[in-house]
């Protein structure tokens, strides 16, 4: 008998696939890689967190918007009585790559690139927990 997944865990599968890909364009960025920008890095981190949301969104049966606004992706998540521990300010900094990101240049340098790293590997853990461990 076949074995189907649940939206859920496709969104989490693809939410971690955007956060490895990430990481690993960030460390070639870091040697030197010259093809590379932090636009498109921190385009796969916002649309990892967007993903990991919707997951937990989706685990727990509330429709969600096909946007890519973090910051009310959050707030459905906490107005459902939901707790997602992350820092709102931190994340919602991300809105900005889901679209403009691919198509300018915004930021010469991000400072906070790597509170960004931290933010959404504990994110990715925690939404683990919310969807297989509830």
């Amino acid at each position: 008998m076949a074995s189907f997944l649940n939206q859920y865990e496709i969104l989490f599968i693809k939410a971690k696939a955007d956060l490895s890909a990430s990481n690993v364009l960030y460390d070639r960025l870091m040697k030197g890689n010259s093809g590379l920008d932090l636009e498109v890095i921190c385009f796969h981190l916002q649309q990892g967190a967007e993903k990991l949301m919707k997951a937990v969104l989706s685990k727990n049966h509330i429709a969600y918007p096909r946007i890519h606004d973090l910051e009310t992706l959050l707030t459905l998540i906490t107005d459902n009585g939901i707790v997602l521990d992350t820092n709102r300010e931190l994340l919602i900094e991300l809105n900005d790559y889901a679209v403009e990101g691919r198509y300018a240049i915004m930021h010469e340098e991000l400072e906070n690139i790597k509170d960004m790293f931290f933010l959404l590997s504990d994110m990715a853990t925690e939404v683990y927990k919310i969807i297989y461990q509830e």
